[in-house]
């Protein structure tokens, strides 16, 4: 399982990359592995804004469909055209293939997530 450092992760299984007041979002290879081959993504418009805990979007595999929840609140700035056209990227590159790009409302929120040493503790625990 490959976890990256200077990323913070949630308990389901999403990480973020934080550039100033942005956050990029995207699955982990824990979440990838656990859902098996990805063949649909459905994922939110531009300008859609969001609070923490909220459903934007639904990750479709050949074991189940999984219902995807916002890690902190935003405004989406992009969302990753080349995930929706190519899902099945997400099994090759779960951290290089993103889904969307957001303006973080509350920073503070970023505070409630798992570093990568904490996030690799509560996988062990998942297994």
């Amino acid at each position: 399982m490959k976890i990256l450092k200077g990323l913070l992760y949630t308990k389901d299984h999403e990480w973020i990359k934080v550039e100033g007041d942005n956050a990029y979002i995207g699955i982990t290879d824990f979440a990838q592995n656990s859902l098996g081959d990805i063949v649909f993504v459905d994922l939110p418009e531009e300008d859609d804004e969001f609070d923490r805990e909220e459903e934007y979007g639904v990750i479709e595999s050949v074991k189940a469909a999984s219902d995807s929840f916002m890690p902190i609140g935003g405004t989406v700035l992009e969302v990753n055209q080349d995930v929706l056209d190519s899902p099945e990227a997400i099994n090759a590159d779960p951290y290089g293939n993103w889904f969307m790009l957001i303006k973080i409302s509350d920073k503070s929120q970023l505070d409630d997530l798992m570093s990568p040493e904490e996030y690799e503790d509560f996988c062990e625990k998942e297994r």
